[in-house]
């Protein structure tokens, strides 16, 4: 089977790069653009009557990753070859797509004899469990302690009712009856106190045995099932130190490095789960295998939305972090890559804008592509800047932070008092702000509100993602102010202030369904992102009065 593709359009008036994509953060290269587009077409006609992605509202579809990655053949010939993340469906055989690093589901390999091994496994531990005899003791134990602790409570009551039954007796004896016959009296009070309780200690042995008794049969049976599942483990944790040893990553030096030397278990980080299955991985490690010489990748989406993440038919996206860029980071060595984008400083000759300055706060018009805070890799930033500026000054607090793409009003705090006051007002949500946007599309609603609580997506940082289990609550309120050329122009009121809140609002299917023009991870790439903290509102921590401090948008329609 073969896997390289040549392009069908002229490609001879299109710039071949002198680098290779950097794959977690990128621009398409125009030779990738029309490879994904070509493979879109392919798609649509040769695969959607074999597998749902929700194209054609079937409600079990959903879409897939898919990548291109741009090659000289060993002739020198140009085209490309395509892979897509994980399965498609069931298979990992189709045409025109590279097969996977290691294909565990080939019958000639190791994984599926040991996974049928693991699963007969299975079945007798399933067995064991249902078994109806483990099930009747199980009920009989519940029902035995349960009838004990009524029978002996039961028992109890009757004892001391009979106790002081005894005792007024002992009182009427002591007083009305002579030598000898009080001591015989006594005595055989005496014996009918000493038979009650050993008939309780009688009973609550025989509770005990009974109890006793289920307990042994039941420990002995899930002794056999421990066993089984702990043999089990062992099985399933040997399978899959072996599965990650198989999977080896070529790079362009020719050096190989197995998902347990990427991922070292001496270091506690096991591979994630479908790691090494993504897009790019496969194409890399089949480019280097066959004698092909990696030029640009791209990565793009097909087909119906997952339900929590934020995935756009046709638009491309970066490799994801968790999984792919241990593993990327081993195979680009030897290519020559464009640089990590997010290392550079876009913004490093911008003037510090100051809107408003006094003793106790101090607030700035933050450009585009500027960090409110010190970053990973930029230590430029907003309150850098501030630090500089007034040297001078001892206290600087944080009191919220816009993104780096986000422009806008950003506030900060001079002194503890000032901080606290106003950090009050932002979690009891009396603070103002209005934000204003340019939407990649029309938005029919004239107003309304977005509730969508959201949480972060660790396969995929920083993107967020809608998560009614375990995200937190997040609304935004929206009015549309025009509508021009397929955009619209809109006014976020956010509520909260989760991150990415506005733009996971905008372009969630469930939210506007609409990114924001020039968002890089929810929708596509523009001259910039086109979203503006314009307004904000709030009681001045000293003065009490209420200010309002505004900045227009250096964008519009």
């Amino acid at each position: 089977m073969t896997y390289f593709t040549p392009f069908l359009a002229d490609v001879s008036s299109l710039v071949i790069p002198e680098k290779f994509t950097y794959p977690f953060n990128y621009s398409p290269e125009p030779l990738a653009i029309l490879a994904a587009s070509e493979l879109q077409n392919y798609i649509q006609s040769e695969i959607e009557d074999k597998h749902p992605f929700g194209m054609k509202g079937e409600s079990s579809g959903i879409g897939k990753m898919f990548g291109v990655l741009v090659v000289r053949n060993s002739i020198g010939q140009l085209g490309y070859i395509s892979a897509f993340s994980g399965k498609l469906g069931k298979k990992n055989d189709y045409d025109r797509f590279v097969p996977p690093v290691y294909d565990m589901l080939t019958s000639e390999g190791f994984y599926k004899p040991e996974e049928k091994r693991i699963h007969l496994l299975n079945l007798e531990v399933n067995g064991l469990e249902n078994i109806s005899e483990y099930i009747i003791w199980q009920a009989e134990l519940v029902q035995a302690i349960k009838d004990s602790e009524r029978e002996i409570a039961t028992f109890k009551v009757k004892k001391k009712q009979s106790k002081e039954i005894r005792e007024s007796k002992r009182i009427l004896l002591n007083a009305l009856i002579i030598e000898p016959d009080r001591v015989i009296a006594l005595k055989e009070l005496d014996r009918e106190s000493a038979h009650l309780h050993y008939e309780l200690k009688h009973l609550a042995a025989h509770w005990k045995n009974k109890i006793e008794e289920l307990r042994t049969k039941i420990e002995h049976h899930e002794a056999k099932i421990n066993a089984l599942k702990k043999q089990r483990k062992e099985m399933s944790i040997a399978l899959q130190h072996k599965l990650f040893e198989n999977y080896t990553f070529l790079n362009a030096k020719g050096q190989t490095k197995s998902l347990h030397a990427i991922f070292p278990i001496s270091q506690g980080d096991l591979p994630p789960s479908g790691a090494g299955e993504c897009a790019a991985p496969k194409l890399l490690h089949y480019s280097y295998l066959n004698g092909f010489t990696p030029i640009c990748l791209a990565e793009f989406w097909y087909g119906k939305s997952p339900s929590s993440e934020i995935r756009k038919h046709g638009y491309f996206y970066p490799a994801c972090k968790t999984k792919c860029l241990p593993i990327l980071t081993h195979m680009l060595i030897g290519l020559y890559v464009d640089p990590n984008p997010l290392e550079d400083n876009p913004t490093k000759l911008a003037q510090l804008d100051i809107v408003y300055d006094d003793d106790d706060i101090i607030v700035i018009n933050k450009p585009n592509e500027f960090l409110s805070v010190p970053g990973r890799n930029i230590g430029d930033s907003i309150y850098t800047r501030i630090q500089a500026h007034y040297p001078e000054l001892k206290e600087l607090m944080v009191v919220h932070r816009l993104d780096m793409s986000t422009s806008g009003l950003i506030l900060f705090a001079k002194n503890k008092v000032a901080h606290k006051h106003i950090q009050l007002q932002f979690l009891e949500r009396t603070i103002h702000k209005k934000y204003v946007a340019v939407l990649d599309g029309i938005v029919e609603s004239d107003r309304g509100l977005i509730d969508l609580p959201l949480a972060g997506d660790y396969e995929n940082r920083p993107r967020q993602k809608v998560c009614y289990d375990a995200g937190r609550e997040a609304q935004t309120r929206y009015e549309v102010i025009d509508r021009q050329e397929n955009k619209t122009l809109i006014h976020f009121y956010p509520i909260s202030g989760r991150t990415h809140q506005l733009r996971v609002h905008a372009a969630h299917h469930q939210g506007l369904n609409t990114p924001i023009l020039g968002d890089d991870l929810y929708g596509k790439r523009a001259d910039r992102l086109h979203l503006h903290a314009e307004e904000l509102t709030l009681l001045h921590p000293s003065t009490l009065d209420e200010v309002t401090f505004k900045v227009e948008a250096g964008f519009e329609l």
